[in-house]
């Protein structure tokens, strides 16, 4: 049996409803997988002509209404959307929406009438005018599903990374590091490559100075303080994880295949390296989720600059659709 992926339409001013339109109309993806989307029907029909699309939009209301059919795209219509929505600029309306998708989507996984979650991307300063005053889609999961202990991944087909923090100010991201934290995130990319069948995975972690402190010349032993004791705990029982490790010489070893997984310290150090060796099949995956639901996403922003011109690529969502579906539990199938 095929999983059914949910696919929320993110910023509907942003280029989401173009990707996930293209992408669907790939007759692979409905060989794989059964795709629900959940947004505005009049949004996605509306770009159609704009792609050139002869889909078609099977607006409903409840899973067991969908078609999955290729050629026929179908939709949990939460109608929120105005039809005139102007393309690529900030709005509490699509911000609002965005969010009203993604919970709809959660409830929908919690519920197992989907068997993962692939999301388009939202804006967040449309996000906070919506009333959501979250740093992004990470962390609405997270609050959703009452998840404490969860991380951000980041996978190209060269590269995988986690995150010990994400959207935060660069000192405040130091300063929230600790061992603990340190500890739970190495197992946490230990625990996902291990159910995704890698026999003993291969983990490193950043130093968070240039050149991981070079045994305290740079920093105020950070690495020794906040790190090394919670690499010791895992490597301790068992998990084969080695740092902190410079992390300018760091990306460039795991890219060559010398490690399964790499432990970023902040945003920056661990998005750059990933966006640098492939955006345009970037995943972003939200790791630890309470209920075992699963979320993937395209690795960019809602591009407002392009959207409604027919240029957006579908290649991150065709590539987060493919981790949805490899992703998904397989005991709920």
């Amino acid at each position: 049996m095929k999983p059914t992926v949910g696919i929320t339409m993110g910023d509907a001013a942003g280029i989401g409803p173009e990707i996930i339109m293209k992408a669907l109309g790939h007759q692979e993806v409905y060989y794989n997988c059964n795709p629900l989307v959940i947004g505005d029907a009049k949004i996605l029909e509306r770009v159609l002509p704009v792609i050139g699309s002869s889909l078609k939009v099977n607006a409903i209301h409840e899973p067991s209404e969908a078609k999955y059919e290729f050629g026929t795209v179908d939709v949990i219509d939460l109608d929120l959307i105005p039809a005139d929505l102007e393309y690529g600029k900030v709005s509490a309306v699509a911000g609002d929406a965005a969010f009203q998708y993604l919970a709809k989507a959660i409830d929908l996984a919690k519920k197992q009438h989907i068997h993962s979650i692939c999301t388009a991307p939202l804006n967040k300063e449309a996000l906070h005018l919506g009333g959501h005053l979250y740093p992004g889609h990470t962390e609405i999961l997270a609050d959703l599903t009452d998840t404490e202990d969860f991380s951000m991944m980041l996978t190209t087909p060269n590269l995988r990374v986690i995150h010990l923090t994400t959207h935060m100010g660069l000192i405040d991201a130091i300063t929230s590091i600790n061992p603990e934290r340190t500890y739970t995130v190495v197992k946490l990319a230990h625990d996902t490559l291990k159910k995704a069948g890698f026999e003993n995975p291969r983990v490193a972690v950043c130093g968070i100075n240039p050149h991981a402190g070079e045994n305290g010349l740079f920093g105020n032993g950070e690495e020794e303080e906040k790190l090394q004791p919670g690499i010791e705990r895992a490597q301790q029982e068992g998990i084969n994880v080695v740092g902190p490790l410079p992390a300018d010489t760091l990306f460039f070893r795991a890219g060559r295949g010398d490690f399964d997984i790499v432990v970023a310290c902040y945003h920056d150090q661990g998005h750059a390296p990933i966006k640098v060796m492939g955006i345009e099949e970037g995943v972003n995956i939200t790791v630890g989720l309470k209920g075992g639901i699963i979320r993937t996403s395209v690795d960019h922003g809602t591009a407002f600059d392009i959207a409604g011109k027919n240029i957006a690529d579908d290649k991150s969502m065709l590539a987060a659709i493919r981790s949805a579906i490899e992703l998904a539990p397989k005991a709920q199938i």
